[in-house]
């Protein structure tokens, strides 16, 4: 009933000892010695053997890393049946500090894009904005990954303290709107993650935001940066979606910028604010040969 499977890693010290079941939602716990096992009968009992160094708890595993003392070869087996009787015997694993439910308040905005809803939380969900145009780039978002199960969800925006979903037109706000808000107070409430921040690091739309970037652009791609970012974006924001600037041609004096969330494919966004910026930037500008080009992310 609480067979464990071993698993090598390709650490040598480290052995996984996986179970059928889900141990923790969405959380890692690492012990370095028994005074820290405080939350975990069956971590304070593996420290008894000798050669236990760390023992980490995760998802369905229980990984322990060993001193050099012992090969994983001889004790592993060992290892496991003791795992295995301790649970059969009702012993506790994890004891979750964070057990009690995350007090979290999610409501939801309509926008001026008729197929976008946005979700606003109490809280803070990332630093960093993430879009998801389908399951395949939800590697980043646990919760856009499972937002995507839902058969009538198109594409998933996350940023600061807001989720606009985009859906399909086989569904109507008024039938689905409570579902999901539901679904992402619960997920949020468990202590699951919304966006692991380490993982979009690298992607294009993320470079382009860092200092550096913006340190090696000319003084026009600034001056352009700075307006969007101070007068812009906070009216993007408050109706679900993201603005980003992407380039500026200094020959033809074109303006390019990404939309993203609500503001991709609205049928008045890309008009509205590729109107509104332009007359922004060359009056701020003073150039009135500038004109903006929106891009939906």
């Amino acid at each position: 009933m609480h067979k464990i499977s071993i698993k090598v890693t390709n650490n040598p010290s480290i052995v996984k000892f996986e179970l059928e079941n889900f141990i923790t939602k969405g959380q890692s716990f690492e012990f370095k010695n028994i005074d820290e096992t405080k939350n975990s009968p069956l971590a304070k009992q593996l420290f008894y053997l000798p050669f236990v160094k760390t023992v980490f708890i995760s998802s369905n595993f229980i990984a322990i890393e060993k001193f050099s003392i012992v090969e994983w070869e001889d004790v592993q087996n060992e290892v496991a049946n003791q795992i295995e009787e301790f649970i059969k015997n009702g012993g506790v694993i994890l004891e979750e500090p964070n057990s009690k439910k995350l007090p979290v308040t999610i409501y939801g905005e309509t926008t001026p894009n008729p197929s976008v809803m946005k979700f606003v939380s109490n809280k803070l969900l990332t630093k960093v904005p993430l879009e998801c145009k389908n399951i395949d780039e939800t590697k980043a978002s646990p919760l856009a990954q499972e937002l995507f199960k839902f058969p009538f969800i198109k594409e998933v925006f996350i940023d600061e303290n807001y989720i606009s979903i985009t859906k399909f037109e086989i569904a109507d706000w008024d039938e689905i709107t409570l579902e999901i808000r539901t679904f992402i107070k619960e997920f949020i409430e468990n202590g699951n993650t919304v966006i692991d921040e380490s993982l979009i690091v690298e992607t294009k739309n993320h470079v382009k935001q860092q200092e550096s970037y913006f340190d090696n652009l000319d003084a026009t791609s600034q001056q352009i940066i700075n307006i969007i970012e101070e007068y812009v974006k906070p009216a993007v924001q408050s109706d679900g979606g993201n603005i980003m600037f992407e380039s500026f041609d200094s020959n033809d004096k074109t303006v390019k910028v990404v939309l993203q969330g609500a503001c991709s494919g609205c049928p008045s966004s890309t008009f509205t604010l590729k109107n509104g910026i332009e007359n922004m930037l060359k009056q701020m500008l003073n150039d009135n040969e500038l004109r903006v080009e929106a891009i939906n992310g």
